[in-house]
């Protein structure tokens, strides 16, 4: 019985089989960018084509970049908040109306990490910023006017200034025994007071010529404890008060406790993540209010009554006076001790 014929190739060089090709996209298909933020760079990918290049982080090449995305009528556009690095492309996107939004990098790495994705570079990020975008897709949020930017930038720089005079001071009373390392220490202290004084005016001349910001700061501060520094903290770093509810706004600044439980374990609370700046001005507001707020005092008292350790006491009426300020700015309500208590 004839066997089978063996099949003779031709010569040549072997078969390759055909290179990936980019997935056509349909009108009806989502598109998800991811942006990688450098100082000098962007890199972008683009979901579900694979498309991906960089492009100069300048104006005139992020006016180029706005044009071309707009163009795909993309469903959602992802880039880490870099320290102020990504701050012009996304507000030139949001200006164009363009869905995007700037996220916490921890929680881009935690989700390259979940996907098996160890390996990083900057057109791999960006990659992962696309699967983020299709995968979790954050909320966008509305851009911050050009005011509200500036009382933001100027309340850092005033959070720096403080830091650098209570710096200085402490050097001072460690009694250097150089005399003239005194004498420029106190040179230093002076012109950083003179340079504090200069931004606390600067502030109070804009809150003044606001009419919003105003009122605003006005019916934060009528609650006893509450003072400058953390209302104009809350209007320039916390812009959401009064417009989410009461476990966003615990959660945004890092105020609500966190489960940590497994089975028959019943793990202890804590306190994570949200913005550092602002929890470490409410805590200062805290300690005052549990001094001079009927309300804020005596629910500290229950707390100690109750045993709750000192530290967990002190959180959990920075979590309060925070739920209470942000009622008061939903409801435009001044401050009613009788309502609160």
């Amino acid at each position: 019985m004839p066997g089978r014929k063996a099949r003779i190739r031709k010569a040549g060089p072997p078969r390759v089989p055909n290179s990936p090709r980019k997935e056509t996209v349909n009108p009806t298909t989502e598109i998800f960018i991811g942006i990688d933020v450098c100082k000098a760079r962007l890199d972008l990918h683009v979901l579900p084509t694979g498309e991906s290049w960089s492009t100069k982080n300048e104006d005139r090449a992020v006016a180029t970049l706005v044009s071309k995305l707009g163009a795909l009528k993309p469903t959602l556009i992802v880039m880490e908040a870099t320290g102020g690095l990504e701050r012009r492309a996304l507000a030139a996107l949001l200006t164009k109306g363009l869905p995007a939004v700037a996220v916490n990098p921890r929680q881009v790495r935690d989700f390259a990490k979940a996907k098996g994705i160890l390996a990083k570079t900057d057109s791999l990020d960006a990659r992962v910023l696309a699967m983020f975008a299709d995968g979790i897709r954050p909320a966008v949020r509305p851009a911050s006017d050009k005011e509200t930017e500036e009382l933001d930038a100027v309340m850092v720089r005033r959070r720096q200034v403080v830091d650098m005079l209570s710096a200085e001071k402490n050097r001072l009373s460690a009694n250097p025994p150089s005399k003239r390392v005194t004498r420029a220490l106190r040179r230093s202290i002076s012109h950083l007071e003179g340079e504090l004084k200069d931004i606390d005016d600067d502030i109070n001349s804009s809150i003044r010529k606001s009419p919003a910001w105003r009122e605003k700061d006005e019916l934060l501060q009528s609650v006893p404890g509450v003072g400058p520094i953390l209302s104009r903290t809350l209007l320039a770093q916390l812009p959401e008060l009064g417009t989410i509810d009461r476990k966003e706004v615990a959660a945004l600044i890092g105020v609500a406790p966190m489960n940590c439980d497994s089975g028959k374990r019943q793990g202890r609370r804590v306190i994570w993540g949200g913005r550092a700046a602002v929890r470490a001005v409410l805590y200062m507001a805290s300690m005052s209010a549990i001094r001079c707020n009927p309300v804020i005092s005596n629910f500290h008292a229950r707390m100690v009554k109750a045993g709750k350790k000192p530290l967990v006491a002190i959180v959990a009426c920075m979590h309060k006076l925070l739920v209470i300020l942000n009622a008061m700015a939903r409801n435009n309500s001044p401050w009613k001790m009788e309502v609160f208590a």
